[in-house]
């Protein structure tokens, strides 16, 4: 009995510590056993028992290829190249090999910058070398013209870019007639030669003008505003060029002693006038050119309906376009921009494609004899059914420049967004333009062949001025003086030390003589 007062105070013990374990209107928790993870099923197979293609999809270098390409979308080109050059290192033989090799060229032209994009066109350069007959041969060698495109500085400074963009734009031409990124590579191929063509025009213009105050530098006007007339017909300026050119073969008629030299000069100024009738038919010089052939006694050409035809194209896409863009900040945003104004390039019409002749030389263009420009390249418009696409990329937006893949072959996803110009027509290939001929007379430096008097002034109106010098033939110098005609020993020794080099179009300045 002394013991069960002890006993009833241990079950009490008990009974309130299990009470305590349960909160005051609650339940105690539940555990359930968790059942076994069953068993992953096996992969599906078809009726004939072999594994499905889908579930045996997952290889390692697509893997790398899919994530590359996830990560060239989002905009993570450093990414993007280490997985296309782990999946190019480590996989030679994988068959996405070439789609890599493209997709690195694309990473490094989508971030841009200079280094970046001369890496992209080694890059293009790189594929068209280890793979020429792929389906995107065609696209590696646009992004290549494109590369130097981009780079492209005014007309007035380096022309080395657009040198090799033109060069590129060619081959493309020539390489890949039948692609149908033909139309867009044919505008940025006009867009590049209206650069070119405006700092040779800018160049012959201010020697042109120059030459009113200092003879000396028709020759070096001449040569210039030869190459412009000859080479790039569909340049916005090209009717300003003859017109002058022909004002300076006028000039050298009227300074000229010899019945025959009036007349080889004559027929010069005539063939630069027949080109602006024939040509440029709507151009605000053709009356001058049509008066002058007239008071000439020269037959007057009849216009070209094709270069009508694409003189009213370009001037209604002028009315179009440049309407909107006309503003008071125009001005001085182009001095401020690096790059150039291809607004006045030609929308249709086929541009050059052959290489540039290397023997327009200053100190040749007007001596006694001499040959003019040769008018090979003809500026009218194509056939309408000539080349492929004729009616693509009269749009400003951008178009996805993306390349085609080949029956069979995975399908890439690898594309850049090429800059389309605003307008694009399909033209035929250019014929070669052939070299001029020159003449192999020399004089000396100091004498050029054509002078004009101090007194008298050049203007597009017309030519004015007359000869009052009765100096002997061959005897008159650049400013008005007196010197007796070379021997033949003299004139070679003058020809070897004196004679300028040709122009340079390989990315080296022109030589001016003076």
């Amino acid at each position: 009995m002394k013991k069960s007062p002890q006993l009833i105070a241990g079950v009490i013990l008990l009974l309130g510590g299990s009470l305590s374990s349960v909160s005051y209107g609650q339940k105690p928790k539940i555990i359930k056993a968790k059942p076994a993870p069953a068993a992953k099923p096996a992969a599906s197979k078809t009726a004939a028992g072999k594994p499905d293609a889908v579930a045996e999809s997952v290889e390692p270098d697509k893997v790398l290829y899919d994530k590359a390409l996830d990560f060239l979308k989002h905009g993570h080109y450093t990414e993007a190249r280490l997985n296309f050059q782990t999946l190019i290192n480590t996989y030679p033989d994988s068959e996405y090999l070439a789609k890599a090799k493209l997709g690195t060229a694309d990473s490094f032209y989508k971030e841009g910058g200079t280094s970046n994009m001369v890496q992209a066109i080694a890059e293009y350069k790189d594929f068209i070398t280890f793979f020429p007959f792929l389906d995107e041969a065609p696209y590696a060698q646009m992004q290549v013209g494109m590369g130097h495109y981009r780079m492209m500085e005014k007309s007035d400074r380096d022309s080395t870019q657009a040198q090799q963009a033109e060069q590129e734009f060619q081959t493309f031409m020539l390489k890949y007639p039948q692609s149908p990124l033909t139309p867009k590579a044919e505008q940025y191929l006009r867009d590049v030669q209206e650069i070119l063509a405006d700092g040779e025009f800018k160049i012959g213009r201010y020697y042109y003008l120059r030459a009113r105050s200092y003879p000396a530098a028709y020759p070096a006007a001449t040569a210039r505003l030869m190459e412009v007339s000859e080479r790039y017909p569909l340049y916005s300026q090209a009717d300003q060029a003859l017109w002058m050119l022909a004002d300076v073969y006028m000039r050298a008629k009227q300074f000229s002693k010899n019945e025959d030299d009036k007349n080889h000069w004559a027929d010069l100024a005539g063939q630069c006038y027949d080109q602006i009738l024939k040509n440029y038919p709507l151009s605000k010089l053709a009356p001058n050119a049509k008066s002058q052939l007239t008071s000439m006694g020269m037959a007057v050409p009849p216009a070209d309906p094709d270069a009508i035809e694409r003189m009213k194209q370009q001037q209604a896409y002028a009315q179009t376009h440049r309407s909107t863009r006309a503003s008071l900040l125009s001005l001085p945003m182009g001095m401020i921009k690096s790059n150039p104004d291809v607004s006045l390039a030609a929308r249709s019409g086929t541009p050059t494609l052959s290489a540039p002749d290397n023997v327009v030389s200053a100190t040749d263009v007007l001596k006694t004899g001499a040959a003019g420009p040769n008018f090979t390249v003809s500026a009218s418009m194509p056939p309408a059914d000539a080349g492929a696409g004729g009616g693509a990329a009269d749009s400003s937006t951008p178009v996805e420049a993306m390349p085609t893949s080949g029956a069979g072959a995975p399908s890439s996803g690898i594309g850049v967004e090429i800059i389309s110009a605003p307008a694009s027509d399909a033209a035929a290939a250019a014929d070669a333009s052939p070299t001029p001929a020159v003449s192999t007379s020399s004089t000396s430096e100091a004498a050029p062949a054509v002078a004009a008097p101090a007194s008298s002034a050049t203007s597009p109106s017309g030519v004015s001025g007359s000869s009052t010098d009765s100096t002997p033939q061959g005897s008159q110098t650049a400013s008005g003086q007196n010197q007796a005609a070379p021997t033949p020993q003299t004139a070679s020794k003058n020809d070897s030390s004196t004679e300028s080099t040709s122009k340079k179009k390989k990315g080296l300045k022109k030589i001016i003589p003076f």
